[in-house]
């Protein structure tokens, strides 16, 4: 689905993301780690079309997307969320939802005066869709509370409703477990887990709890250093020599060695 070639982001000297290349397979759940500072959000905000890559190229479907506004890939399918939620706090959980579809005819004026009808019924089925997104995501609890009310967990799976509004091809998930508690992390879990295996979304994740990263993820793509280190199953990267040492140190590399 997603084919990235070769790309490179530099802010002055610095490589954020040195001549990274991967695959996201359609149907997949990928992860993406790596230390802070290895480029991975950098990476995101490439693919997703809020930086223009220094050089290289990013492929959907075959499709050259290089460089697209993030608006025009929202309207492709590809669709991203970010390490702190970015929510409507003085809306409802349920109005948040209703307000992702685009090109809605109640935002223009004249539509409520010509054709009320139509305003109507299009916002009966977006208010339907979002009852659908709060049921599966089982958060009709707080679907009526404003948003800016919620956990940051809540705020997360939000977000994730939010996807769900849309007919989304691919799902980039930047640190969706960060500051959640664990009993809301496997709710996260859950609900990614389901969209995959029952709706067919595709996501790329970037997270730093591998537990959840194994129970999630395959395949898993290790970055430093703004490049791609190592590919492999959660099982085969956690064995990599190179990956713990780059990720998790030289010390526990040599530890490891010393128990052999």
């Amino acid at each position: 689905m997603i084919v990235i070639e070769n790309i490179s982001k530099h802010f002055g000297g610095i490589k954020a993301v040195n001549n990274a290349s991967m695959v996201i397979e359609t149907g997949s759940i990928t992860g993406l780690i790596g230390p802070n500072g290895a480029g991975k959000t950098t990476l995101f905000n490439v693919i997703a079309g809020v930086y223009k890559p220094t050089s290289g190229q990013v492929f959907l479907d075959g499709e050259d997307i290089t460089g697209f506004a993030p608006h025009e890939l929202f309207e492709k399918g590809m669709l991203r969320t970010f390490q702190i939620a970015h929510e409507f706090s003085t809306l409802t959980v349920r109005e948040n939802l209703m307000m992702v579809p685009g090109m809605q005819s109640g935002e223009r004026l004249i539509d409520t005066w010509i054709n009320p009808a139509r305003v109507r019924s299009e916002e009966a089925e977006i208010r339907a869709k979002a009852s659908d997104v709060i049921d599966f995501l089982q958060i009709s609890q707080v679907a009526d509370e404003l948003a800016g009310n919620l956990s940051g967990g809540q705020k997360k799976l939000l977000e994730l409703g939010r996807t769900m509004m849309v007919d989304a091809k691919i799902v980039f998930l930047d640190e969706v477990g960060a500051g959640v508690n664990r009993t809301l992390l496997n709710s996260i879990g859950d609900a990614i887990f389901r969209l995959n295996k029952d709706r067919g979304y595709t996501f790329c994740m970037i997270e730093h709890d591998m537990d959840f990263i194994s129970r999630l993820c395959d395949p898993v793509i290790v970055m430093a250093e703004g490049s791609v280190l190592a590919t492999g199953t959660a099982l085969e990267i956690k064995a990599n020599e190179d990956v713990i040492e780059a990720y998790l140190g030289t010390g526990l590399k040599n530890n490891k060695r010393a128990k052999k």
